[in-house]
């Protein structure tokens, strides 16, 4: 019925200069429902939340958000709308509690006392993140999810009638991720219609009741809770001749004898967890996985020596001289070809006010200076058009800046930057977070075809699913340690849950696996 429509856009076109981010969007969202968004990167998916949320206005057709027309973010939270864009959003210098309540209060008085707030932001946010959270906390200091949490309860605190979430679990772990789907299960049982943009396919199957699809900014279709399959979502999403190949053919590959590119000895990654040893043997893909806080994330900046491990050694075969070298700066990695990927773009990643070509090219610049040192561009240029193509970057100019780009074109970017320099070794910390489905498959083909030639890939992901199919090993981290090694049929996804909740080798998983999808 009529009635129940609570977002409504017809024949909607948007714009940037010669880019089209929508041609021809149309969309329909009921209440009490979680409605997911899909497509591929630069589809348009952002642009349409924007919209909804008075942050942009259509160029043609209309947009009505509970029977009104919204033509602001102040518009958007007095009728009820509350967005949480694909950018973790935080006053970093501000303390947790003060990070909840901005702009909540009217003008002149809050609604509620001090202990009042205090109370129901504890209770929130010990709900979300699993344990308590000190509100008086600097922001800037906490890890990137719990940052995450932060702006979804400071949304959920508003009581929205409508949500909307922009690749919101993409800072999330595993755990944390069924916490937030509980999350959007109350919302939806209370009435309130939720919108989920996400390229996360298991979080869709799980959790939504319809999907609409995105392409090339038009909309091609909705699909209901029994259609919401991977093979219809990718059908729909992808261009016909993209849709060939699967991460499945790619059998995982007995490297274990082949000799070791990269070690690590008696390594500490916590001050009070156990050593270990690691081995990267060349022209294999290690997967590395783990709950949040587990140690995986200090682990793999250690191995690109972005941080330095508590204790311990790591060495990468020089390929000057064949010989281990040890690894303990960035200059080291950048001289022993180690690359390195983040997940975590906004904040370690891209170069805002630089270009698309700058953000790209910066990590090969000292390879190619001329006279004066001035930077010979002219000869990145076949490097860059190289770049951009393998990895498929939707681009106009590449001089417009690196934020022109959607938030999975600027992650491609980064990535293109790694393969530039010819490493013998990436590491990639989550580099497909906010990525859609159709660009992972490139990623993974084209870090298959990088080991095929002799590279060593160390893969960190917080979706299980990346790693079947893909990985020759996957080494689990619990406790701050190397918990658990899996190689061959053991890459499976009870195996790998098991092991990322301390389970021993033969131990079954407690709770449903279908929550976690």
């Amino acid at each position: 019925m009529d009635s129940e429509i609570t977002i409504r856009m017809v024949d909607v076109a948007k714009a940037f200069g010669e880019t089209k981010a929508l041609k021809k969007c149309d969309f329909e969202a009921r209440a009490g429902e979680v409605h997911a968004i899909v497509g591929e990167n630069g589809s348009g998916k952002s642009t349409m939340a924007k919209m909804m949320s008075g942050v942009l206005h259509p160029d043609t057709g209309k947009v009505s958000i509970l029977g009104e027309r919204v033509l602001s973010p102040i518009d958007a939270k007095r009728i009820g709308l509350t967005t949480i864009f694909q950018e973790v959003l935080v006053a970093e210098e501000a303390s947790v509690f003060d990070n909840l309540y901005v702009g909540r209060d009217g003008v002149f008085k809050s609604q509620t006392t001090g202990g009042d707030r205090r109370a129901e932001a504890d209770e929130i946010l010990t709900r979300l993140v699993g344990k308590p959270v000190d509100l008086d906390e600097v922001v800037g200091s906490l890890p990137l999810s719990v940052k995450q949490w932060i702006v979804i309860a400071r949304a959920i605190l508003r009581r929205p009638r409508v949500l909307i979430l922009d690749e919101s679990s993409a800072a999330l772990d595993l755990d944390s991720t069924i916490r937030l789907h509980s999350e959007i299960d109350r919302l939806r049982s209370e009435g309130a219609t939720v919108l989920i943009v996400t390229h996360r396919i298991a979080e869709l199957v799980r959790i939504a009741d319809r999907a609409t699809i995105l392409r090339d900014g038009i909309t091609v279709g909705t699909l209901e809770k029994h259609e919401i399959t991977e093979e219809n979502l990718l059908s729909m999403m992808t261009p016909a001749d993209r849709r060939s190949g699967d991460v499945a053919e790619y059998a995982s590959r007995a490297k274990s004898a082949a000799p070791a590119i990269l070690t690590a000895r008696n390594l500490a990654v916590h001050r009070t967890a156990g050593k270990f040893d690691f081995d990267l043997p060349k022209g294999s893909i290690v997967g590395v996985a783990g709950l949040d806080g587990q140690g995986q994330d200090a682990f793999v900046r250690a191995l690109a020596g972005i941080v330095q491990p508590f204790g311990g050694d790591v060495q990468v075969r020089s390929a000057d001289t064949d010989r281990m070298v040890s690894l303990r700066t960035l200059d080291d990695a950048a001289n022993l070809g180690v690359s390195y990927v983040s997940g975590d773009r906004k904040r370690e990643g891209i170069f805002p006010q630089q270009s698309i070509f700058e953000n790209l090219a910066i990590g090969v610049y000292r390879k190619n200076l001329g006279a004066l040192g001035v930077i010979r561009k002219a000869t990145l240029k076949p490097m860059f058009k190289r770049e951009v193509d393998r990895l498929r970057i939707k681009i106009g100019s590449p001089s417009n800046k690196i934020t022109s780009l959607s938030g999975g074109n600027q992650q491609k970017v980064l990535i293109g930057r790694a393969f530039a320099n010819d490493p013998q070794v990436i590491v990639l910390n989550d580099p497909a977070r906010g990525v859609d489905l159709g660009t992972k498959r490139d990623l993974y083909r084209e870090l298959r075809l990088f080991t095929d030639k002799g590279g060593s890939v160390v893969y960190l992901s917080s979706e299980i699913e990346e790693f079947i199919g893909f990985a020759d090993r996957v080494d689990v981290f619990f406790g701050g340690t190397l918990f658990r090694s899996l190689e061959g049929n053991e890459i499976a996804e009870e195996p790998i849950l098991a092991s990322m909740f301390g389970k021993s080798k033969h131990a079954s998983v407690e709770f449903d696996l279908e929550r976690t999808a």
